[in-house]
């Protein structure tokens, strides 16, 4: 866990846009504006972490089925991105926010969709319950975090989007596939771990 603490931003100092891959997404997207939104990359269990992630329903017209982390637009009435985090974790899988106690940030995140992410990361309290939104979450599930910490966990693999080929990451794991932002958000963190 100290690791991983010395790996975020303070919360003192939130990450500011533009994202960590700006230069690949400007490539695909142009300067056009992100869009502000934030996700909680929730922890359990202090000894042990687990990272918490969301399934999402089939039928959402964006990222159906795809495992997330629970996040979403920030509306102008939160402010800032803890709060964002914290709203729509609330929203999708009824975390009670005062069970969550923010530990920092990671780096902004840019996406193919036109977002600019911010990830919050926090640790979940044990005794705290997921009551998961029927139209918006299918599952919810947890992953030791030292599954991600083993190398040969990662699988990289190149992808082709308008013609520009990309560098990705993905997990597999106990029949779940984690890919995408929500596996490049998680890189991010591994590579500041690691640097920490």
């Amino acid at each position: 866990m100290d690791a991983l603490l010395r790996a975020l931003r303070p919360l003192s100092q939130p990450p500011t846009a533009p994202g960590w891959n700006h230069a690949s997404m400007k490539e695909l997207l142009g300067d056009t504006p992100r869009s502000p939104a934030s996700v909680l990359i929730g922890l359990r269990g202090e000894a042990h972490p687990r990272v918490v992630f969301t399934v999402r329903t089939d039928h959402l017209s964006s990222h159906a089925g795809q495992v997330a982390f629970p996040g979403g637009r920030m509306d102008p009435a939160d402010g800032d991105a803890l709060t964002t985090a914290l709203r729509e974790s609330e929203e999708e899988i009824g975390l009670d926010r005062t069970l969550v106690t923010p530990l920092g940030y990671l780096d902004c995140f840019e996406t193919v969709s036109g977002f600019c992410i911010t990830p919050v990361v926090a640790q979940i309290a044990d005794e705290a319950r997921f009551h998961p939104a029927p139209d918006e979450v299918a599952e919810v599930f947890e992953v030791p975090l030292t599954f991600f910490l083993e190398p040969g966990n990662t699988r990289r693999y190149q992808t082709e989007y308008r013609g520009h080929r990309r560098e990705m990451v993905e997990f597999q794991h106990d029949g779940h596939r984690i890919w995408g932002a929500t596996a490049a958000m998680l890189q991010n963190l591994l590579q500041r771990m690691e640097q920490a």
